[in-house]
């Protein structure tokens, strides 16, 4: 029986020569396939940029497996014969080539793989080795935990990668986190670094046609896309990090400025999530810049652990209890999204700003997301499948194994704490604290109540007093709500009829 070759399914998303995948088989004898389908373009409504990003990154990724001499089997989304699904192309390329052996990396997606699994193809299966943690370990290490906590998973991680430890294993300047040290805001004769910006080639010119034609209608600009679309590009854009602005990072990691939507940080999120830098070579990089003193320890400490404890401690959770972690609503919220998380046309400068930005960049720092867009939907009381859908949607690096548990757990608290010890809720003072936005707000930072009062400030005290029964128990909460019970009763009455009012314009469409 004459069978064919073997054949390597590449997603979007795994864009990396040292692909589990691409290692077992022969770039000889066996074939690759690649394909830009409908239903993952389009099962939310991703920013055109994302759309663009990953398009143009697989073509020049195809053509590179080509110069090394692989068979690769590339289908665009405008061929004749593109069936529109991922699982569905895989079969008719695993016919087509008689392959008796599909081999295929962990996906990212729960809904995704489940398709692939539930497709009757002969698939050999392969862990995904870009990441630090595998599944099955990050599971052992969950085993018998009640809660889990990220800052232990994160010495585990530290350990196994050897990195800022001492010759005896202890972490280098005495303590594992600096995380205190990294909130400082931005001050006003500080400039960020010039953003670096990457040339559009021809094919990613063919691509931003292509998503302009079919995608033109989604969320967000395709005017200012100049993220890179290849190895190299990513590259360029690390190294102008790791030169120019990793030394401040660590400082003004949590800091946010009007018109400013980079400040210091590195805009690798994406090309990391899609396959086009390498996890370990990143931490060692930092640790190395560390060592010969370019950076402080808190800048190196802090960007290691984005690396190495939230995003490896995110997606452990989300292959440990997916699919059923999508649906956790620990509030019972139900208020849709209002329309300007899809506008950015509101009063509130901090929201607009965050949201104005992703409109344009497809790109919002971790703090705009969580302490500003991610603070107003838990205040507010939004569904949190809603949130989920919007974050997966608008921003550049969003995958569903790292944007689901970091929206539902960390921004919505939505799992009722698995994930983290507390809600990230905060009034306006904290986005006072650590921006400059609030000087130019049409509402007054320094009110609670009535009309031109901060929205957030009012929102977050009804949001405590209508949770009082399931986080006043809370021990992170405690001096909180002590200051919310020695709080006078008609000021707290005034707070709640003030975010009733809020509220109440929410549910009429009103814009705030």
């Amino acid at each position: 029986m004459v069978s064919g070759p073997r054949l390597a399914l590449v997603l979007g998303d795994q864009l990396s020569f040292d692909l589990a995948c691409l290692a077992a088989l022969d770039p000889a004898q066996d074939a690759v396939l690649l394909a830009e389908v409908m239903e993952e373009a389009s099962h939310v409504a991703h920013h055109p940029q994302k759309i663009a990003l990953i398009f143009s990154a697989m073509r020049h990724f195809a053509e590179a497996l080509r110069e090394l001499g692989w068979c690769v089997h590339y289908v665009r989304l405008d061929d004749p014969g593109n069936s529109g699904s991922i699982a569905a192309e895989l079969r008719r390329w695993a016919t087509q080539l008689q392959s008796v052996e599909v081999h295929v990396t962990e996906c990212g997606d729960w809904r995704l793989e489940q398709s692939l699994r539930d497709s009757g193809l002969p698939l050999v299966w392969h862990a995904d080795v870009r990441f630090l943690c595998g599944r099955g370990e990050f599971a052992d290490w969950a085993r018998g935990k009640k809660q889990l906590r990220m800052e232990y998973f994160y010495r585990e991680m530290r350990r196994k990668g050897g990195w800022l430890l001492n010759g005896d294993g202890s972490p280098v300047g005495g303590a594992w986190s600096f995380d205190a040290e990294n909130r400082k805001a931005l001050p006003k004769r500080l400039k960020a670094p010039m953003v670096a910006h990457f040339a559009r080639d021809p094919i990613t010119c063919e691509v931003l046609e292509l998503v302009a034609l079919r995608f033109g209608h989604h969320y967000g600009s395709l005017e200012r896309f100049d993220y890179p679309v290849t190895h190299a590009e990513a590259e360029a854009l690390w190294l102008h990090f790791l030169d120019f602005a990793l030394p401040a990072f660590g400082d003004y990691q949590d800091a946010m400025a009007a018109g400013e939507p980079f400040l210091f940080h590195a805009r690798i999120s994406a090309a990391l999530n899609i396959g086009l830098l390498d996890l370990r070579r990143l931490c060692a990089d930092v640790e190395s810049a560390y060592w010969s003193g370019r950076v402080p320890l808190n800048a190196a400490e802090g960007f290691i652990r984005q690396l190495i404890g939230w995003r490896e401690y995110v997606r452990g959770i989300y292959w440990l209890h997916m699919p059923g972690y999508a649906q956790r609503n620990a509030f019972g919220n139900t208020r849709p999204l209002p329309e300007f998380y899809w506008t950015g046309q509101t009063r509130m400068k901090c929201m607009s700003q965050a949201i104005g930005q992703t409109l344009e960049h497809a790109y919002a720092h971790h703090i705009q997301r969580l302490m500003v867009t991610g603070n107003f939907a838990l205040l507010a009381g939004i569904a949190p499948q809603q949130v989920c859908d919007w974050y997966l949607a608008v921003y550049m690096d969003a995958f569903d194994w790292v944007e689901l548990p970091n929206t539902l757990g960390m921004v919505m608290h939505a799992d009722g704490g698995y994930l983290g010890s507390k809600p990230y809720c905060a009034s306006g003072q904290y986005i006072k604290r650590m921006s400059d936005y609030c000087g130019s707000c049409a509402y007054k930072v320094t009110e609670s109540t009535g009309e031109q009062a901060c929205p957030f400030n009012a929102l977050y005290w009804h949001f405590l007093m209508r949770h009082r029964e399931q986080l006043g128990g809370n021990q992170r909460l405690g001096m909180v709500y002590k200051n919310l019970e020695r709080m006078p009763e008609a000021k707290q009455q005034a707070l709640w009829q003030r975010g009733e009012q809020l509220l109440a314009q929410l549910d009429a469409g009103e814009v705030l």
